[in-house]
């Protein structure tokens, strides 16, 4: 009941004016800083192992933005998951290197969690009718699940995956000259990663960007999308060069080095909520403790 309350409610959010909807999403992002005290002291223990130069201040401020960018990129699904297309094409904006998109060359799309994130995918099916594959994790609430999965989608020839479906579909999609939209920046605990350097710190990191470009035959493109006062942009950088190789693990530190060049345009939109660096090498302790 509670899950089709919320999506019905995000139904009404829809028709906001998005200065409403942005003042809103400020309004409760500003609020749970103060109330949800556990994901604070995650954001802000992050924060200081990733910037520990940084004055403190000046994380506190990441940490609020990071708050409030997750509350109004949130709120935003209401319009970007019902608003007509030419609303949603408005809104936006996806630039950088659009002919990587061209052709059927087998392409992984490294879009790791910026706030912006289903904003991006939602511009990259508005922009091309390539098949295009996403890997999801299944939701508690049945009726947040399919909303999700509706809105994901409901552009272009979307396939959603879940994470239990194996690797031989992806690889199928991949060779027949389809998009994968991967989102492997996150700590998915020990099994099947790998401890690479993220922000100087050892970080459990799933080294599927590699596997899946060397197994699909592809190349690798990043696509970042921020949240700006407007909508959305979706920068698509080129084919990163000379990757993937042979050695799985010098590939996963490039993918944690090409992912903090990204955060450090803008700190403050990137997913610090997350308890990135949970899983540790044995015998070191937790940094959350």
């Amino acid at each position: 009941m509670t899950g089709r309350l919320g999506v019905w409610f995000m139904g009404v959010l829809a028709r906001l004016p998005l200065p409403v909807l942005r003042a809103l999403g400020w309004l409760i992002g500003e609020v749970l800083f103060v109330l949800a005290a556990p994901r604070r002291r995650v954001t802000l223990r992050n924060l200081a192992l990733c910037y520990p130069q940084v004055p403190e201040a000046q994380r506190r401020r990441w940490a609020r933005q990071s708050f409030v960018a997750f509350c109004q990129t949130w709120l935003d699904r209401s319009w970007l998951w019902k608003a007509p297309a030419e609303v949603v094409l408005s809104r936006v904006k996806l630039q950088g290197a659009l002919h990587e998109l061209d052709g059927d060359t087998p392409t992984i799309i490294f879009a790791p969690h910026f706030y912006g994130m289903d904003a991006g995918g939602s511009a990259l099916t508005l922009h091309t009718d390539r098949a295009f594959t996403s890997i999801f994790a299944t939701q508690p609430d049945p009726a947040v699940d399919a909303w999700i999965r509706a809105g994901r989608q409901r552009f272009g020839n979307v396939r959603m995956l879940n994470r239990g479906d194996g690797v031989k579909p992806i690889l199928s999609g991949l060779r027949q000259g389809g998009l994968l939209y991967l989102l492997p920046d996150m700590d998915f605990g020990p099994a099947d990663s790998l401890f690479v350097p993220f922000y100087g710190h050892q970080a459990a990191t799933v080294p599927s960007l590699s596997r899946f470009a060397r197994l699909g035959r592809a190349k690798v493109i990043t696509m970042v999308t921020r949240i700006t006062p407007t909508g959305y942009v979706a920068e698509i950088s080129p084919a990163w060069a000379d990757y993937p190789t042979d050695d799985v693990v010098a590939d996963t530190a490039r993918m944690n080095a090409e992912l903090q060049r990204e955060i450090d345009v803008d700190p403050g939109q990137y997913y610090w909520v997350h308890k990135r660096f949970k899983t540790r090498p044995s015998g070191e302790p937790s940094p959350y403790a």
